[in-house]
């Protein structure tokens, strides 16, 4: 199963909660919001998928959308217990990409969202790209760290920490001078000092104790498979 990320809005706490159960039975990981304003705040967080309620405190459904869609095109699927036809049509028009009306059965919304996903991100594809290291599954796609013995959220990466992790891993073994993880990490343009990348080096070690992050003194790192 991939771990996909889903982002589930609904301000009914019991239905929230059942929904949230169902979800995460299929492997993924499910953050929830109770009102629009929180999950406005969190659309930089790119899930794969939001599951949004149309009527809710503050910040509507349809203002959340927007904001959704403006900021990329992360697949959304409307649900709503209000005029069904009316919100089918708004939702759709204003870039929904599926529709369910209140009541509705769990597993229902499973299988449209299971179908979104895969019409998406490919069948299969974001667990073809992960990495496997040390019980860490590294999500390239989903810029996600998880802790096959930890808690079911993922490791709380930094930006840049992420980005050192997903060129390290992504060769295994190969050896990275300072020099060359400022370019990918940091960009050509950066200017500061180089224990810039000992900093998030040390951080990463910190997070991620099992990794074997390698120091090659007077060179740069590598991170090995054991």
């Amino acid at each position: 199963m991939s771990q996909f990320i889903v982002h589930l809005v609904e301000d009914e706490e019991n239905l929230s909660q059942v929904l949230k159960a169902y979800l995460e039975k299929e492997g993924w990981y499910v953050k929830t919001f109770d009102n629009g304003d929180a999950a406005v705040q969190a659309i930089e967080e790119k899930p794969h998928l939001w599951i949004l309620d149309i009527m809710l405190p503050g910040t509507d459904g349809y203002q959340v959308l927007k904001a959704i869609k403006e900021h990329g095109d992360t697949p959304v699927i409307f649900i709503s217990a209000r005029d069904q036809d009316l919100d089918r049509v708004l939702g759709l028009e204003m870039g929904s990409d599926d529709y369910l009306a209140k009541p509705f059965l769990p597993q229902e919304l499973i299988i449209r969202a299971k179908k979104l996903l895969s019409r998406v991100y490919g069948t299969g594809q974001n667990e073809q790209r992960k990495i496997e290291l040390n019980d860490y599954l590294i999500d390239p796609i989903g810029r996600t760290v998880v802790d096959k013995h930890g808690p079911a959220d993922p490791v709380d990466l930094t930006t840049k920490e992420m980005d050192l992790i997903l060129l390290l891993t992504g060769k295994v073994g190969k050896a990275f001078s300072r020099e060359e993880i400022i370019e990918h990490v940091w960009g050509e343009n950066y200017y500061g000092s180089e224990r810039a990348v000992d900093d998030v080096v040390r951080r990463v070690r910190k997070k991620m104790p099992r990794v074997h992050l390698e120091t090659l003194y007077g060179y740069g790192y590598r991170v090995l498979s054991s």
